[in-house]
Order: structure tokens, then C-alpha cells, then sequence
């Protein structure tokens, strides 16, 4: 009986080439994994740098702010008279035409003050007709006291040659002492009446002065008249008022019934001429001139670009010009950025279905160079 062994298995070490082989084929395995990543990221890394640049040119050029408004010089419409209100024409947003009628006052008070100034107006017309027929008359009478004048002056000089005469004979003998006596009797009556004549023309002359004078009266008396008349008739188209430019109701607050005073503020009406008021820091100011073109994204209509150019500028900082400016001349000072008001003005006129109001938020940027 043989022995039996069980056959052993060989196993042959690996070379040392071998385990080279083995040792770098996940390594080059892995290195062919990372070479697209490795592309990817350089490709990525290129376009940022590549966005960046190309961000920074564009940006460059513009100097932009979230700090800009539409503006617009808001008219507010109050009554010139006080009245009780009898009707409203408009509408809250309505659109009125410069011109055109928005509420109505009760017309009967200021009605009868016109008639009232109407009829003394024409009590002034007559009072100055009466005037002038009196100086008509008093001129008359005046001419004719003047013609007495000459005829008292003709008999007083008939009756001082008559005496002159008369002496003359009595000297000689040739009349009676009673006739000289009467000579001189008539010499001295002829004598006062020239003299009567003289004062009643110089009184007639002083009626024509007074006559004069209240006919400039009775003109003052018919313009005073006049202008009250037209005092009346303003007061009365007070009672209408009217749209001063064209625009848009705001902020209606008047009913009829109301009793409103005068310089109540009744309504708002916003102008369809607005603009953009733009607060830029005093640091982005550097390069921007008037005339420069202006980009603008308004909020309330995303995705529409409204074009513009610059105005004009605020001459001085918004905070100089607020209601309490800053005193840096006491307490500690901090130094503050400052923000300077610039005015862009649209190139085109708004579209109508666009509608634009105070205080919308824009982004204006402006392209400075």
C-alpha cells in the first residue's frame, strides 16, 4: 500500500513588473476621470473672467441709482370764493382739459351783488350827467354875467363923462346945482353896478370850479362804480372753477353740499408733463454732464426701457435744501456721502396707456461715457 500525498498547488510569487502594472492602472484610470472635470472647470473659470470683463466694460460707461422718482409740479385746485357746492363734474382720475369746468359754487349771492353793482354803476352814469348839464348851465350863466360886465361898464363910463360935463357947467353957470347933483347920483349907481357885475361873473367863474370838480367826482364816483361791477362780475365766474392745466384728478375732497372757503384745497390735478427726479452720490457726479442719454426702468412697468437725457442739476445737496438742514458745525462730524438731485427729462412725450405719476420708482442710467 502506497502512500498517497494530495497534490499541492503551486502558486507562483507575481514579478515585480507585475505589481507595477497593478499599482498604476487605477491611478490612470482616475487621472482619465479628472481631465473633463479639470475642461469644465478651466471652461467655467474662463467664462466668469470672460463675463467679469465684460461686465466691467459695460458698467464702466454708466453710472446707475435706485434712488430716482417721477416728479411732476402737482397744481392744487381751490376755491377763490366761498360757496356752497352744487355740483362736481369730475371723476376720481379723471382726464380734464385745461379749461374745463370742475365744480360749481351757488351763483345767487354773487348774482345779486353784480346787479347791485350794475345799478350803481348806472346811478354813478346819471350823477355824472347831472354834473356836466350843471356846468353847462353854470358856464352859461358865466358868459352872461360877463356881458353884464360890459354893459355896467359901458353906462358907468357914459355917466362919468355925463358928470365931467356937468361940472364943467355948473362951473360956468350953465345948469342947476340939482342936475349936477343928479349926474352924480347916476356917475356913482353905474359905478356900483360895474362893480356888482365884476363879483356876481367872478362868483359864476368860482360855481364853474365847483361845477368842475364834481363832475371829476362824479367820473371817480362812475369808475369806482365800474371797477365794483367788475369785481362782481369776477366773483361770479369764481363760482365755475376751472382746470389750469391739462391733467389727471387726485385726491378729490369735495361733494355737493360742501360749504368751502376760499383757498380750500378742493382737488390735486397732475400734469402730463412729468420727469424723473434722480438722487445720485455727489461721487458718481464726476462725469456726468447735461445732455448725456439716459436709460430708465421704471418699476411699474418691467421690461420696458424708457429713454432720456440728463437736464439739470440741483445746486447743492438734497440735505442742504431739506426742511432741517445738517449743523456739521457742532458735535462730532461724520462724514456722510451726499446725494445731488439731478433732473432727466424724457426724450419722448409718455405713452397714454403707460400712465406715469409722482413718485413712481425709476432706475435711471446714465451713460457717461
Amino acid at each position: 500500500m502506497s502512500d498517497e500525498q494530495p497534490a499541492a498547488v503551486a502558486t507562483a510569487e507575481p514579478s515585480e513588473m507585475e505589481r507595477s502594472n497593478v499599482t498604476t492602472a487605477p491611478a490612470a484610470a482616475q487621472k482619465r476621470r479628472l481631465w473633463p472635470r479639470l475642461i469644465i472647470f478651466l471652461l467655467l473659470l474662463a467664462a466668469i473672467i470672460a463675463g467679469s470683463v465684460d461686465w466691467w466694460l459695460q458698467t464702466r460707461d454708466w453710472e446707475s441709482t435706485d434712488d430716482a422718482f417721477i416728479d411732476v409740479r402737482v397744481t392744487q385746485v381751490a376755491p377763490q370764493v366761498g360757496g356752497r357746492v352744487v355740483r362736481v363734474l369730475v371723476n376720481d382720475n379723471e382726464t380734464v382739459a385745461a379749461g374745463q369746468v370742475l365744480v360749481e359754487l351757488d351763483p345767487a349771492t354773487f348774482q345779486a351783488s353784480l346787479d347791485q353793482a350794475l345799478a350803481q354803476q348806472a346811478s354813478a352814469a346819471a350823477n355824472l350827467v347831472q354834473s356836466k348839464a350843471q356846468r353847462a348851465v353854470d358856464d352859461v350863466n358865466a358868459a352872461q354875467s360877463l356881458a353884464q360886465i360890459d354893459v355896467a361898464r359901458a353906462n358907468a363910463a357914459v355917466a362919468a363923462i355925463q358928470l365931467k360935463r356937468d361940472q364943467e357947467q355948473v362951473a360956468a353957470h350953465a345948469i342947476s346945482a340939482q342936475q349936477l347933483d343928479n349926474s352924480t347920483a347916476n356917475a356913482e349907481s353905474t359905478a356900483a353896478n360895474l362893480t356888482a357885475a365884476q363879483k356876481k361873473h367872478a362868483a359864476d367863474e368860482a360855481l364853474l370850479a365847483v361845477a368842475d370838480s364834481q363832475i371829476a367826482a362824479a367820473q371817480a364816483n362812475l369808475d369806482s362804480a365800474a371797477a365794483q361791477v367788475e369785481q362782481a362780475r369776477l366773483n361770479l365766474s369764481y363760482t365755475k372753477i376751472s382746470a389750469a392745466p391739462d391733467g389727471r384728478v387726485a385726491r378729490l375732497n369735495v361733494s355737493p353740499g360742501n360749504y368751502v372757503q376760499v383757498g380750500q384745497n378742493l382737488m390735486a390735478l397732475v400734469p402730463t408733463h412729468v420727469w424723473v427726479t434722480a438722487n445720485f452720490k455727489e461721487t458718481q457726479l464726476d462725469t456726468m454732464r447735461v445732455g448725456q442719454h439716459v436709460e430708465m426702468a421704471i418699476d411699474a412697468f418691467p421690461g420696458k426701457t424708457f429713454n432720456g437725457h440728463v437736464d439739470s442739476f440741483q445746486p447743492g445737496s438734497g440735505a442742504a435744501f431739506s426742511l432741517l438742514p445738517p449743523e456739521n458745525a457742532t458735535g462730532n462730524y461724520v462724514k456722510v456721502v451726499q446725494r445731488v438731485p439731478v433732473k432727466i427729462m424724457f426724450d419722448d412725450a409718455p405713452d397714454p396707456q403707460l400712465p406715469l405719476g409722482p413718485g413712481m420708482s425709476v432706475v435711471p442710467s446714465v451713460k457717461v461715457r
